[in-house]
């Protein structure tokens, strides 16, 4: 089965052709980093704009870079939520038209899913059940994976995501957007020790995160140190990145511990993070646990792992309705 998978639920323009859920054949992402850098963060209005630019020539461009023509896509999958709604509409209407003209089935996939599955992309997936750590810009949750479409969610952030605090991070300190890739530059110049920040596990029993109060801990500091703090900032962002670190690390191999489950994966953008790739992998060791990390090309934003889950619902049967609509908020567990 050759699916096209369509992303748009925030700023990258993404189309790319799969085949059976596993292999791809292109992947194409449009960045909008240019257009939001200069307001140090999204602007919807300008995100779903850009998307309206990017869509038609970017599928295109999947296509060809695929080898095929539109007549052997056999069905479509497209980011149905959550995200800003004003992207997700442009992928959607798009989808919706695109299957409609050729007569081929097509899904709304779940964004959180997309991401879930963007592992079996790779080679020696894990086998299931496993639990999976997804951290990004906009959620972080742990989530018991027993099958491709049989996701269970066990615990979220109560607000900050872990990619939304870096962003803000990084934004206090004048390192600019997006902070993720300052941020782990930065740190590997400073001392995660000099600088020490409080972690915030919550109840140590459950696993639901909470990333605001580590921001907030930042900027005290900052302001609290006058200028002094500027020569100070690798160490800052250092012992910033190891709290965020440290709770993301224990709270995943503790959900694998009481699922009993020998296999776990950290997707999303946040696990492009080297230090979070770093230590779970060791502290994962100790345990006798392994651990599944996607390339650094499918931790981001991708139409690669819409269309290997769009493959899994498709295969049996699934397929969406003309009338369905777009969520901006998550609605599958």
């Amino acid at each position: 089965m050759i699916i096209l998978g369509i992303e748009t639920s925030c700023d990258e323009t993404a189309a790319s052709i799969v085949v059976d859920g596993s292999e791809i054949l292109s992947s194409v992402v449009s960045s909008q980093v240019d257009v939001h850098y200069k307001y140090g963060g999204i602007v919807p209005e300008l995100a779903s704009r850009k998307h309206i630019e990017d869509i038609v020539p970017i599928v295109k461009e999947a296509v060809t870079k695929a080898g095929i023509n539109f007549k052997h896509i056999d069905a479509l999958a497209v980011t149905q939520g959550p995200g800003l709604i004003g992207s997700l509409i442009v992928g959607l209407s798009f989808a919706k038209s695109f299957a409609y003209t050729l007569g081929i089935p097509w899904i709304g996939i779940n964004h959180l899913e997309g991401h879930i599955n963007s592992v079996f992309l790779e080679s020696n997936p894990p086998k299931f059940p496993f639990v999976s750590l997804l951290a990004s810009g906009g959620h972080t949750g742990i989530y018991y994976v027993k099958y491709h479409t049989d996701i269970e969610l066990m615990g979220q952030t109560r607000d900050d995501a872990a990619g939304e605090a870096f962003d803000k991070v990084s934004k206090v300190l004048g390192l600019g957007y997006p902070g993720g890739i300052e941020i782990d530059r930065l740190a590997k110049k400073g001392d995660p020790a000099k600088i020490v920040f409080p972690r915030t596990y919550l109840d140590k029993s459950d696993f639901d995160f909470s990333f605001s109060g580590i921001k907030t801990a930042v900027n005290r500091y900052i302001q609290t140190h006058g200028d002094e703090y500027k020569d100070q900032i690798p160490d800052i962002i250092a012992g910033f990145q190891e709290s965020v670190v440290d709770v993301l690390s224990y709270k995943v191999l503790n959900a694998a511990m009481e699922k009993r489950c020998d296999q776990i994966s950290i997707v999303g953008g946040v696990a492009a993070n080297s230090r979070l790739r770093e230590r779970v992998i060791k502290d994962a060791e100790t345990k006798g646990i392994k651990v599944h990390i996607p390339s650094i090309d499918l931790c981001g934003d991708n139409a690669a792992m819409i269309a290997a889950t769009g493959y899994h619902y498709l295969k049996n049967g699934k397929a969406s309705d003309i009338s369905d609509d777009v969520y901006s908020k998550m609605t599958a567990s």
